[in-house]
């Protein structure tokens, strides 16, 4: 509380605000350092004192960023992960600036759930880097009843092919699926 306290008196609105006094924060004195001619805040530094701690020795452990590891997934109803592993057919432009995926899935796992989670609301290809989803899925019925889903992503930029195929190694090694051109 007494930080907020603090940074209150050295607020523009506050009439303490134009005096040029020690402020005390946690019982250090310091002064008004800054104050712009296009900015009515007047800053105000921050000292903290040094904590004890023991010294690094050689051997101590160092930690470095954490690094959070998603397993490659595919979802149609987020938060419902796909088991059916699809056929996948990619086409790309000559030039290289745009290309299209096709996934078709063969009475996938998401038929027997839909009822209970909720309706297929996209396609969705998750990992480490983040979500690449689409809209375009369409659902395949034989006599009357779900058989498959096609779903299509479309690439319209070098990066976003890019993107595309780290996604598709992750989940190729993850799931054992192998690259064969024709």
């Amino acid at each position: 509380m007494a930080t907020l306290q603090s940074l209150a008196l050295a607020s523009p609105v506050s009439p303490h605000s134009l005096l040029m006094q020690p402020r005390s924060l946690s019982g250090i004195p310091s002064w008004v350092v800054h104050r712009s001619l296009n900015s009515l805040f007047n800053g105000q530094p921050l000292h903290v004192a040094h904590s004890r701690l023991s010294p690094i020795t050689r051997n101590s452990t160092k930690y470095g960023p954490i690094k959070m590891m998603v397993k490659p997934k595919i979802q149609f109803i987020q938060g419902t992960d796909e088991q059916t592993i699809p056929d996948v057919r990619l086409t790309k432009s000559r030039d290289g600036t745009n290309g299209v995926a096709i996934f078709r899935f063969d009475q996938p796992s998401v038929f027997d759930s839909s009822g209970e989670v909720g309706e297929i609301t996209g396609f969705y290809m998750i990992d480490e880097e983040g979500v690449l989803q689409s809209v375009d899925v369409n659902a395949k019925f034989v006599n009357g009843k779900p058989a498959g889903i096609e779903a299509k992503y479309i690439m319209r930029s070098p990066r976003e092919w890019d993107r595309f195929m780290r996604f598709m190694e992750r989940y190729s090694n993850e799931n054992g699926l192998q690259f064969i051109k024709k």
